[in-house]
Formats: C-alpha cells, sequence, structure tokens
C-alpha cells in the first residue's frame, strides 16, 4: 500500500516555509504522493450543495492557492513525491492553456505527475470564470481531457469540437510521461465511473466520511462495476490504478449507523481497515493531517509514519 496526503492550500500552512517543511518531512518519512485540491476563485455567496458534507455545506470560507502554480512549487520542492491534482476542475480553464501547463509540470518534475480530475460542483465559480456552461460540464471535461491527450503527443493537432476549436499548432515541451499524465476519475457516481471505464488510468474517489461512507463492500460493487465496463470496452482493468482519499469533514463524525469513522480507532483498528482496502485492490490511500499549527500538522505526519506506514 502507498500513502499520500492532502497538502494545506489554505490557511495559516498556506505559505512558503511551512509548506516546504511539510513537504521534506513527508518525503522523509516514507509518503509517496500529495494531493493538490482546485478553486480558482471562491463567490462570497454559495447556494451549490457540496457533494462530501452531511448539510452539503463547503468546508472552507479562505481564499487559496491556485493548482497549477501551487504544483509547479511542489516539484521545485519535492524528488520523490507524486504530484496529484486532487482533483483539478477541467472545465475552469482553457484546455490548450492547461494541457501546456501540465506538461510544463510534468518536465520539470521528472515526471512526476498525476492529472486527478473532475467536473466541478461549485455553478457560482463556473459563472465567475465565464466557463463552459455548467449543466454541460461533464461532456466538455470529456473533451478537455481529448484535447490534453493529443496535445500531449507532440505532434502537429488541429481539433474540432462541440465545445472547442483549434486550427493546427504543435504544443511543446511534450509530457516526460509516455502518453502524458496519468488521469485519475474523481468521484463514484454512475457518470464518473463510466468515465473511469472509457479514459481513466485511475480512479480516485472520495470516502470515510459521513456524507461520503464507501465502506469496502460498496467499494467492491463499484469496482465490479468498473470492471465490467471496462473489459467491454476492451480495456484492461488490472491496470487500473485505485486512490482511495480520506478527508476529515463534518469534524470527524462517523456515518450514520457506525461507531467509527474507517482508519480511526487505533492504529489496529486503522490497519485492519487498510488490509480491506488492498485485498480489494486499493493501491494507495491518501490521509488528512492539516491542522492550523505546523508543529501539530508534522505531529500527526510522523505518527501515522511510525503507526501505519512502517508497519504495513
Amino acid at each position: 500500500m502507498r500513502y499520500g496526503f492532502y497538502l494545506p492550500t489554505r490557511g495559516p500552512l498556506a505559505n512558503r516555509d511551512d509548506l516546504s517543511v511539510i513537504l521534506a518531512t513527508a518525503e522523509r518519512i516514507g509518503f509517496r504522493s500529495t494531493m493538490v485540491a482546485d478553486h480558482v476563485i471562491l463567490p462570497t455567496k454559495i447556494e451549490s450543495a457540496y457533494p462530501y458534507t452531511v448539510k452539503g455545506n463547503f468546508v472552507s470560507e479562505s481564499e487559496c492557492f491556485e493548482q497549477l502554480s501551487m504544483m509547479a512549487f511542489v516539484a521545485g520542492r519535492t524528488e520523490q513525491l507524486r504530484i496529484v491534482s486532487s482533483v483539478m476542475i477541467v472545465p475552469h480553464r482553457n484546455p490548450v492553456f492547461n494541457a501546456k501547463a501540465l506538461a510544463t509540470i510534468d518536465v520539470l518534475s521528472g515526471g512526476r505527475l498525476t492529472v486527478g480530475i473532475g467536473v466541478g460542483w461549485l455553478a457560482e465559480e463556473f459563472k465567475a470564470l465565464h466557463a463552459a456552461d455548467f449543466k454541460h460540464r461533464g461532456a466538455v471535461t470529456d473533451e478537455y481531457i481529448d484535447i490534453f491527450k493529443r496535445l500531449w503527443s507532440g505532434k502537429p493537432v488541429a481539433y474540432e469540437g462541440r465545445f472547442y476549436s483549434f486550427e493546427e499548432v504543435v504544443c511543446h515541451p511534450k509530457p516526460l510521461q509516455e502518453g502524458g499524465p496519468p488521469i485519475w476519475i474523481g468521484g463514484h457516481s454512475g457518470p464518473a465511473l463510466r468515465r473511469v471505464a472509457r479514459i481513466g488510468d485511475g480512479w480516485h474517489p472520495v470516502g470515510a466520511t459521513a456524507a461520503s461512507p464507501l465502506p469496502p463492500e460498496e467499494m467492491r460493487q463499484k469496482l465490479g462495476e468498473i470492471e465490467r465496463m471496462m473489459t467491454a470496452a476492451g480495456r484492461d482493468f488490472s491496470k487500473l490504478v485505485v486512490s482511495y482519499k480520506a478527508p476529515i469533514y463534518d469534524g470527524g463524525v462517523p456515518p450514520k449507523g457506525e461507531a467509527r469513522r474507517l482508519f480511526t480507532g487505533g492504529a489496529d483498528a486503522a490497519l485492519d481497515d487498510i488490509a480491506a482496502f488492498e485485498k480489494l485492490g486499493v493501491d494507495e490511500l491518501v490521509f488528512d493531517f492539516r491542522t492550523p499549527a505546523l508543529g501539530e500538522c508534522l505531529e500527526r505526519m510522523q505518527q501515522f509514519s511510525e503507526d501505519i506506514i512502517r508497519r504495513s
């Protein structure tokens, strides 16, 4: 099992010095990846429901660092960590610019970029950005990912799509990773699972929260759905990477009817949960150590390394 962590993109630890310490510590104590979240701008009035809290309330009111810039910073501050956009809201940005920026980060990181993608949930942010039509965000995402992959070939490309078109161009640098950075699909709705089966190199859902429990039995069912669809499409399910995120939302309360959240209750209980997910074929688990104080954040990461990473 590999382990990743959420990198603070807002709040007291979202500054050059503290982020540098967190990243250096993570590489030293055995973490394999870091997750960088995405919001370009936060409207002051939000009516859209956030899908990962019980009441639908968004988990932060503070502004955050821009994702592409943040990933470039991480690339320059690390040597080993895989850098994961978790997730990138694909319709927010111009797809040609986005393909160029992601390729550049892949090259400058030495081929350590993974592009976790989502279609978005915050209609007000789409409006502020003059982004693609929120109602068509799923189809827009599919088309923009197709543009990424074509541009990442390094060959001359022209494109005529439903939502975006351009005459022949060449996009350099070509990513270091063959075919471009892996594409991980966030979410576990029906459309998300179908997107995994069609174009995903990985599946990157959120679980272990009160609003989105995604326990092992549900994971088994959804992985079975993905496998059936990939097989029908002539794709190799065994090559799919599964990265499961376990953030702390709603104050860490357990799902309704459960005595505890997954991965809590002490090291032994957490290791039992981890073993259950590993048996299902989960390759990576991502945990949330973010706190307002740097010392507490580092202490939690160190304790996790001693209790879990070194024992699993």
